[in-house]
């Protein structure tokens, strides 16, 4: 029986690698010459710490960091950018990344799976919901409603089986 997962993902690597490059821009630009700017990427918990002296530096430094990752091809949802705190004389704001499906969205995924009244099974496995079905269209249907439908985290389709 045909099947395939529903999984969200974070490229750890390719994140360290958009944070390195953001670091690098940020030795290279003008306006950034002589402050004490920098990123920082916590692998355990997928969060990059963003510290310049002032708050409108760490906001440029937001966006020089969301080129980056979307040249790496980390979907913009993914990250959840913090408020800025003040601490001495650092501004100070953590970007956390969203990876694996809690319960609440799976629950709502296989809400719209079961919605459009398609003729597969969606199942939570962890952080994974798996979609078996009879036919490979019934499934490549319920791809395309998922991409289709306004879920807030980057979701990837793995082992598809026949």
């Amino acid at each position: 029986m045909p099947s395939f997962d529903i999984v969200s993902k974070l490229k750890k690597d390719e994140v360290q690698n958009a944070v390195d490059n953001a670091n690098r821009e940020l030795s290279t630009r003008y306006d950034f010459r002589g402050v004490e700017a920098s990123y920082s990427f916590d692998k355990t918990k997928n969060e990059v710490k963003v510290e310049a002296q002032e708050e409108f530096q760490v906001q440029q430094m937001n966006e020089i960091l969301r080129m980056k990752l979307v040249k790496r091809n980390i979907e913009a949802t993914a990250a959840t950018f913090s408020e800025i705190t003040r601490s001495g004389k650092k501004s100070i704001e953590t970007v956390s990344f969203k990876e694996g499906i809690d319960k609440e969205l799976g629950k709502k995924i296989i809400k719209i799976i079961k919605d459009a009244k398609l003729k597969v099974d969606p199942k939570i496995n962890d952080d994974i919901v798996r979609v078996t079905g009879k036919k490979k269209d019934d499934l490549q249907a319920v791809i395309a409603l998922i991409k289709n439908s306004k879920i807030e985290q980057p979701l990837q389709y793995e082992n598809f089986r026949d």
